[in-house]
């Protein structure tokens, strides 16, 4: 993993998580390069993917093979994931397949319903947010618990002494790697008119180090 990013790893439950910070640079070359196929309506439709996919959102698209590598996306995820793999497996990766990578455009009352991905590793994270993501309609409760624009990953069922739920307040640069398996769902948020911008993918390890239960 990059020196120049912290990590920390997350077990509040079942599975393990990773959180990390996207590079400030990468962000920007990211953002940069979304709102030109965003301006460039032939190359906007081209690599869109919203009707394949399960959310209630403006626009999803795909980013192509070679934005993945040239931006340094690619080499980005997959020091990330060799890095988690090894901490929590003592065994390196040799195999490291970025099967897709997309972006997610969700702007006010949009939502992601609960889901998972395909592939061995997925995660999601976030290149910009609005200023105001709303508050409570009950005016009495605490904002600071509000979900509006929240990712929450779920796993298994709420019982003594386990939760099955992890709430993530979106921030610009954090991303999380989780289990394909992981279920997951972004709320709807009702403040500002401004997008919420998500980057997620799904990767390909070592079948023998993913598949604990062997051949």
């Amino acid at each position: 993993m990059d020196a120049t990013v912290n990590y920390k790893i997350i077990r509040g439950f079942g599975p393990s998580v990773l959180k990390v910070t996207i590079p400030e640079n990468l962000i920007i070359i990211l953002n940069n390069y979304i709102d030109d196929v965003i301006k460039n309506k032939n190359k906007s439709k081209k690599l869109d993917h919203g009707k394949s996919l399960v959310g209630d959102v403006t626009q999803e698209f795909h980013l192509d093979k070679e934005t993945i590598e040239n931006t340094g996306w690619a080499r980005f995820l997959g020091n990330c994931v060799n890095r988690w793999v090894e901490i929590e497996t003592g065994k390196k990766i040799s195999k490291f397949h970025i099967k897709s990578s997309w972006i997610v455009r969700q702007f006010k009352n949009e939502y992601n319903p609960t889901h998972w991905h395909t592939a061995h590793i997925s995660g999601a994270g976030y290149l910009k947010l609005p200023d105001n993501l709303g508050e409570y309609t009950q005016k009495e409760k605490d904002s600071k618990n509000y979900k509006g624009g929240n990712l929450q990953l779920i796993h298994g069922s709420r019982m003594f002494l386990c939760q099955s739920t992890l709430d993530i307040v979106p921030k610009v640069g954090d991303f999380y790697f989780f289990p394909n398996y992981m279920m997951h769902t972004v709320f709807p948020f009702k403040g500002s008119d401004q997008e919420r911008r998500s980057i997620s993918f799904n990767a390909e390890i070592d079948s023998e180090i993913y598949n604990v239960y062997g051949k």
